[in-house]
This record gives C-alpha cells, sequence and structure tokens, in this order.
C-alpha cells in the first residue's frame, strides 16, 4: 500500500460480517469516482467476503493486507 494515498478512511473495527462490507459498499456511493477509500476491519472473513462482493462490482481492489488482527483494503471507486 505503499504509495497510494486515501481519499476516505472507514473505521470497521469490531464489525462482524456483513457489516464490514455492507459499510464499504455504502462508504463508495458516497465519493466520487477515482477515489480510494481505505478500509480498515477486524473480522477475519473480511477478506473472502470483500472478493466476493467485488466480483460483481466495477471498483478496483488496489491492496489487501494484514497487521495484526487488522485488515486494511484500498478500494478505488470506479463507475460501471
Amino acid at each position: 500500500m505503499e504509495g497510494l494515498k486515501a481519499d476516505h478512511i472507514l473505521d470497521c473495527y469490531g464489525l462482524l460480517c456483513p457489516l464490514p462490507v455492507r459499510k464499504t459498499a455504502q462508504a463508495l456511493k458516497e465519493i466520487r469516482a477515482g477515489q480510494i477509500l481505505e478500509v480498515i476491519a477486524t473480522d477475519e472473513w473480511f477478506g473472502p467476503d470483500l472478493e466476493a462482493w467485488l466480483r460483481h462490482q466495477p471498483h478496483r481492489l488496489l491492496a489487501f493486507h494484514r497487521t495484526g488482527t487488522e485488515y486494511h483494503a484500498l478500494l478505488q471507486k470506479r463507475t460501471p
């Protein structure tokens, strides 16, 4: 995620499935196309859930990594 800077940060700390992905979807609706959203979650299923959801979305996953118990995702909003 080096070199990439988020325009917005979404804190999903402590939320369990499906809330992190639902909140991610809502946050992406509220930002402009091309902007980058960083999502921080602690749900161990966030990665697989996000991946499954993104298969049906135009948005782009720029980076995903785990740091301890936190999962960080950088997504770029795209329009269909």
